[in-house]
């Protein structure tokens, strides 16, 4: 277990790169799924490390503890105390950043439905600031200002709508919070999230280019948008998003095929995360058997 148990917290700081690597040759929209599933298997993972080393102060617990100084009995001995003392306090820690990063999302996602009334999927607010956003719900519907109205001619309005139509059909609202849930429980995954991110906006703006038929039109509405107008909050996913340079430079150039060789890294990172947490689990339920056994003896 000691070896085991490590494993998902090292492979962990594995997956950005391969990730990162897998988007410059995957289409945004086949990064997105499998870039989500890397983000959410290594947050997974890391938990379950966490959790194992945790339990592992079960032995300082009575009765338990009174076969401490027994060295006799030989008894496995479980991951020193301070190690499982640091396990505790990171996945508290964990949870505290998990349950503010649920919380403020869930506020902002209310803030934005109260602004304006929607019609037919749409909601436009006499507001001069340029913001534009597809705002999660059942039914989810688009937010737009009329200053993004007034900045767009009537072809990049199109590209607009598009643009956030992909966000709500797509449900990107739910893959860029479980990126944002997953690097909350590990830090070492924020890049990862933040490329999630990234990637969920060349999606939409791939989707956009499609429909609308002009990937110079695309091009040319996100960089006005972007320009024009702040970042959107985390929940709420807009044309003005993150990463302006680098999204306008790949929908200004033709969409390469897929290269799935570029897979991989992350689905081969997946799976062995998944494999070493069956087997610390196997070796902590043996180390816990063992010495759990030797209570039962006792007590007869």
């Amino acid at each position: 277990m000691r070896v085991w148990v490590y494993l998902p917290l090292l492979l962990s700081m594995l997956v950005p790169v391969a990730a990162a690597r897998m988007a410059r040759l995957l289409r945004p929209t086949a990064a997105v799924r499998i870039a989500t599933t890397g983000v959410t298997v290594a947050a997974l993972a890391c938990t379950c490390s966490l959790t194992l080393l945790s339990l592992t102060l079960f032995d300082d617990l009575p009765p338990l503890s009174a076969f401490d100084d027994r060295p006799e009995l030989g008894l496995p001995e479980p991951v020193p105390d301070w190690l499982g003392l640091i396990a505790v306090s990171l996945l508290v820690t964990g949870l505290i950043r998990l349950v503010r990063e649920l919380v403020r999302r869930r506020r902002v996602v209310h803030e934005l439905q109260a602004i304006g009334s929607p019609y037919a999927g749409l909601a436009v607010a006499d507001l001069p600031e340029p913001f534009a956003a597809a705002i999660p719900g059942r039914p989810g519907h688009v937010l737009v200002t009329s200053g993004m109205l007034r900045l767009l001619t009537s072809a990049e309005r199109q590209v607009l709508l598009a643009h956030e139509q992909s966000h709500l059909e797509r449900r990107h609202h739910r893959v860029v919070a479980i990126a944002a849930c997953s690097a909350a429980m590990n830090p070492l995954l924020s890049k990862l999230s933040t490329l999630v991110t990234y990637l969920v906006e060349r999606a939409a703006d791939e989707d956009a280019a499609a429909k609308v038929g002009d990937r110079t039109v695309v091009a040319r509405a996100v960089a006005k948008a972007s320009l024009a107008g702040p970042g959107g909050p985390a929940p709420a996913l807009g044309l003005h998003g993150s990463n302006a340079v680098e999204r306008v430079t790949a929908i200004a150039a033709p969409q390469a095929p897929n290269r799935w060789r570029a897979t991989t890294g992350v689905v081969g990172l997946s799976v062995v995360q998944l494999l070493v947490c069956a087997v610390a689990i196997e070796k902590f339920t043996t180390l816990a058997g063992t010495w759990l056994g030797q209570l039962v003896d006792a007590g007869r």
